[in-house]
């Protein structure tokens, strides 16, 4: 919390009264004018700011906002919820050390790839993270489950998970892509026809 922050009283209320319905267990504030190390500890850059089991929230949120992060705190939907908003706010970077430090929230990742209703700027996120991922472990992880998206019944959902295999460099890539070539999508079939001429030229 800021001293002169006008938006910090009404977060401050809305955790209050998740205290009181013990919809959290505990709850710590921090004056960053008092304790500035403590506030760089927890990585806060501007106020208000909240941690609610593993969401890190900044700006003013209303009690029923927090209310929500609080009761979603610790399942997959939350955490796809949680990545969604970091994507949308351009937190790519935030979003790569999640993965990369915990496979849930790759899983998360898949969630919102797999939901036909993601927005276009989340998608463009999920892209980046994935292009950043090319070839690692993580990636070739979770092959088996973009292969399942190879079969969705949206175009979009297709050619984007189709994409991703060829990036993961997994050794059954190819013969996953294939079936891709006779997609009844163009672009789809495309990105196929892309995909496997990455990876022969990889070999």
């Amino acid at each position: 919390m800021g001293r002169h922050c006008p938006y910090c009283p009404t977060v401050l209320k809305g955790l209050q009264a998740l205290l009181q319905d013990r919809l959290i267990g505990k709850l710590e504030t921090v004056v960053i004018e008092e304790h500035p190390d403590r506030a760089a500890e927890l990585g806060v850059r501007s106020v208000p700011w909240v941690r609610i089991g593993p969401f890190e929230l900044a700006g003013l949120r209303s009690e029923r906002e927090l209310r929500d992060w609080a009761e979603k705190a610790g399942s997959m939907q939350g955490t796809a919820k949680y990545i969604g908003e970091l994507l949308s706010t351009g937190a790519i970077d935030r979003v790569l050390e999640l993965v990369r430090d915990d496979d849930t929230y790759l899983k998360a990742l898949l969630m919102l790839l797999a939901n036909p209703g993601t927005e276009l700027n989340v998608r463009i996120g999920i892209s980046a993270v994935m292009e950043s991922l090319q070839a690692t472990p993580a990636l070739r992880d979770i092959a088996p489950e973009l292969r399942e998206l190879t079969r969705h019944q949206e175009p979009a959902i297709r050619g984007d998970a189709c994409y991703f295999l060829a990036l993961s460099r997994h050794p059954d890539a190819p013969g996953w892509i294939r079936p891709l070539l006779g997609d009844p999508d163009d672009s789809v079939r495309e990105i196929a026809a892309e995909g496997i001429a990455e990876l022969a030229g990889q070999q």
